[in-house]
């Protein structure tokens, strides 16, 4: 009896040690994410930010940016990533082919038709941020005044009077999408000939037009080289782009198993502002400081971290 006893308390005793060498999360419940973004100074402070917030509430969190709109959608729909920031415009336009003005220009409305329609495919909508980072063109200051340039139209009027007097500076994301340049020209009723226009990557845009390389650049609105190098951004008259609030994305059976996201990301949708992003892209893009410190610099303003 007392041998039966002693060769329990040893099996207990090498159970109990066996339990203490195992990894740590093997013994508890940890909670992981993986954050998806774009290939621009924006989508990667966004999800920097949501990481930070995410990582202060316990979560592991995983970063996975730098991709194109169509490879993150993709990363998301195959369960790649969990979440990521993408605009109401891009969703309407590009992933729905929709163009109705009623919709687009609105920002509930454009919001609430992709949150339903991805809310069918398993893809939840979460609080939307009050920026819009639409596309737009801009020019130098004093070129466009030099020019008479105020609006698209005052463009479109220009490039068909002088078709070879300004060189387009285009991203090539912009040049494919249904909402792009080949759209806006038709809209605008102008044409651009092929040699005028230079596909390139959109932070050389901004360099080539500061430098004169080009005459006009694709950039998008909340972008702090805008104001920094002296640019102005041409008014869309005819209301071409569509409205390009950002909101994060989750796939539902993320949010089902972790519904407090929704909740700890709800403070980047109440407090960041078209100026804030502008500024915060700024630091990045212009004085070259870090995502990471521009993101903490920002949460801890608000009292967030």
């Amino acid at each position: 009896m007392k041998k039966g006893v002693r060769a329990l308390l040893i099996l207990v005793v090498v159970v109990f040690a066996g339990c203490l060498c195992l990894p740590a999360n093997s013994m508890s419940t940890e909670k992981r994410i993986v954050i998806g973004g774009k290939n621009f100074t924006e989508q990667y402070l966004l999800p920097q930010m949501a990481k930070e917030l995410l990582e202060k509430a316990g979560f592991m969190v995983k970063l996975k940016t730098g991709l194109a709109t169509n490879l993150v959608r993709k990363a998301l729909e195959q369960g790649e990533i969990d979440f990521y920031y993408e605009y109401t415009g891009t969703a309407y336009t590009v992933f729905y082919k929709q163009r109705d003005p009623a919709i687009m220009n609105n920002s509930k409305k454009v919001y609430e038709w992709v949150r339903n329609q991805d809310k069918k495919k398993g893809l939840i909508w979460l609080d939307p941020v009050q920026f819009n980072n639409t596309y737009t063109l801009m020019m130098k200051k004093s070129n466009a005044r030099k020019k008479g340039i105020r609006s698209i139209s005052d463009l479109a009027n220009y490039v068909n009077k002088h078709p070879k007097d300004l060189i387009f500076g285009i991203g090539t994301e912009f040049w494919e999408r249904p909402d792009g340049f080949r759209k806006l020209m038709k809209v605008y009723g102008f044409r651009v000939p092929a040699e005028m226009i230079k596909k390139m990557s959109i932070g050389l845009a901004y360099t080539a037009l500061k430098n004169g390389q080009i005459g006009v650049g694709m950039g998008f609105a909340t972008d702090g080289r805008i104001a920094a190098f002296g640019f102005v951004n041409l008014a869309d008259d005819k209301n071409f782009f569509p409205v390009y609030n950002p909101a994060p994305v989750v796939r539902a059976e993320v949010l089902e198993k972790y519904p407090e996201i929704q909740k700890i990301l709800k403070p980047l949708a109440d407090n960041l502002n078209t100026p804030e992003m502008q500024e915060m892209n700024k630091r990045v893009d212009v004085d070259h400081e870090s995502e990471e410190k521009v993101a903490r610099d920002w949460l801890k303003k608000k009292g967030l971290l």
